[in-house]
């Protein structure tokens, strides 16, 4: 992650704050998350406004101070993007006494200021993130009927995509042979780009298929749930490809490795990377050490993981790593496919459906 956007302030100028109060909702490469306060103290200056985009790693959001008396000394505080001492901060006014400072707060990518849209109308009860406001106003979107995923119902960035744009009169998108409409790039969609163009111009992609006889495995699953109903678990087709894949990765270390330039980093635990498809794009949350998991803890961390992955609540560190990835298209019917490499990783295995084929039994005699 380089690179992020402020969603929204929680918490305005002046606010007394305790630590763990929700700060601001910043969207990373791959989801959205709450930013919490990192210490107590006061919100003496808010330095990138909501709805700022491609705001690097390391940029000053915010100034918090300790004593509410000293929030006057930053009210004309401009960033000159030096790094602020905590010892030594730069209030604007020469003769304002200084004041002891918490350490500025320095969060996940944010970047130039863009306006924030303007408030909605009198008597309106839409409730929407700045950054949904703004990229509704550039694609001609009502946000009214729009359901939101965000904090009580709040609608955010991503639940715009797939809205359909209302061209309101005076404002056709058009092009001189056909209407058209220009979707923004979600942070999400722009990462999957790069990492897709990435993984093709840097790993040589060789495939190779093969087709497995299913019977004993859907004939296991069946006898499996029946034992296992009683306690709410249901074993999917996909469960026993991750453990298998992830035996077969202990068996075969060289796959589940990944190069390194110099040299090629050898996994000692299989933590499997599942693709999960969202609205946003695709995400892959990370079943750690499936080579060591039983069947129904594999089914629980998956069904979790995917859950928050479509909720866009998944921690970063539930899908940066994993050491082999599977991507499964089998549920829509795909026979086969060729996924691309999840970089820096050595290997993915594609899955396609299963279907019933009768198959002459070589063992009977032939008459």
């Amino acid at each position: 992650m380089e690179m992020g956007t402020i969603v929204s302030w929680e918490k305005k100028e002046g606010d007394k704050l305790n630590e763990g109060d929700l700060l601001a909702e910043i969207e990373t490469d791959k989801a959205t998350m709450g930013f919490e306060t990192p210490e107590e103290g006061y919100l003496a200056k808010i330095l990138v406004p909501a709805g700022s985009k491609d705001v690097p790693l390391g940029k000053l959001l915010c100034i918090i101070v300790s004593n509410e008396e000293d929030i006057a000394a930053f009210k004309d505080f401009v960033d000159s993007g030096e790094p602020v001492k905590s010892s030594t901060p730069k209030p604007a006014a020469p003769a304002a006494p200084t004041p002891t400072v918490s350490p500025p707060v320095s969060a996940p990518p944010p970047a130039p200021a863009v306006s924030a849209p303007p408030p909605p109308s009198e008597g309106s009860r839409i409730f929407a993130s700045p950054l949904a406001k703004s990229l509704a106003r550039e694609k001609g979107l009502d946000l009214t009927g729009i359901k939101g995923s965000g904090p009580s119902g709040r609608i955010r960035a991503q639940d715009l995509e797939g809205a359909v744009a209302s061209t309101p009169a005076g404002m056709p998108m058009t092009s001189p042979s056909a209407q058209y409409i220009d979707i923004p790039m979600t942070n999400i969609r722009q990462v999957i780009a790069r990492r897709l163009l990435q993984s093709k111009q840097t790993i040589p992609h060789y495939y190779l298929s093969v087709d497995v006889n299913m019977d004993s495995i859907l004939r296991l699953r069946a006898d499996l749930n029946n034992m296992l109903s009683k306690d709410g678990v249901k074993l999917s087709v996909n469960d026993f490809i991750v453990k298998a894949a992830a035996l077969a990765c202990k068996k075969v270390p060289e796959v589940n490795s990944s190069w390194q330039d110099t040299f090629i980093r050898q996994y000692n635990s299989v933590d499997v990377s599942v693709a999960v498809s969202t609205d946003a794009g695709l995400i892959t949350p990370i079943v750690f050490r499936a080579d060591s998991k039983g069947l129904s803890t594999i089914s629980s961390d998956t069904k979790t993981l995917a859950a928050k992955a479509r909720e866009g609540k998944l921690r970063p560190e539930e899908f940066q790593g994993g050491t082999f990835t599977i991507s499964n298209l089998g549920m829509f019917g795909i026979k086969n496919f060729s996924a691309v490499i999840n970089p820096p990783q050595s290997c993915i295995l594609a899955v396609g459906n299963s279907e019933n084929i009768l198959i002459p039994d070589e063992t009977s005699e032939r008459g």
